[in-house]
């Protein structure tokens, strides 16, 4: 791992299908904070890429996925979901590198505020959004299947 970590991380647009599968076992290995559903199949995830590709990126050392974010833009507001980087690549910018690039893309398109979700008990993504100085909000999320 140390050899990977001198070189390069180059920040792209994901390519799905053929991303997918190592993005979503990033996801899947990212640990407690990120919960997959139906939304995340590759079919939804096409629809996704089809009308956001700009807001999906990935980090890659020597061709390895090593992190991810899908950003979504509504015409109003902006929304980021599913940041996620390998734990043995933590700590090292590359989360950083993703949201900036992603907030870069996101004031292209006019968007003037985003908004992300959290899982409470996830101590490090909130350490993390704070220091970047995203705001905690007082709201009540509500969410249904349709």
């Amino acid at each position: 791992m140390d050899k990977e970590l001198r070189s390069p991380v180059l920040i792209r647009e994901a390519e799905i299908p053929a991303d997918y599968q190592n993005i979503i076992h990033l996801w899947k290995t990212a640990g407690t904070g990120i919960h997959l559903r139906k939304s995340d199949s590759l079919e939804e995830i096409l629809k996704k890429q089809a009308r956001d590709p700009d807001l999906f990126l990935v980090a890659e050392i020597k061709d390895l996925i090593v992190g991810a974010v899908l950003g979504g833009f509504d015409g109003r507001r902006g929304i980021v979901y599913h940041l996620a980087v390998a734990a043995e690549f933590r700590k090292i910018g590359i989360g950083e590198n993703l949201m900036q690039e992603l907030e870069k893309r996101l004031k292209a398109r006019g968007c003037i505020r985003s908004y992300l979700l959290l899982v409470p008990d996830n101590m490090d993504a909130l350490s993390f959004y704070k220091n970047r100085n995203w705001d905690i909000l007082d709201l009540v999320v509500m969410g249904k299947d349709l």
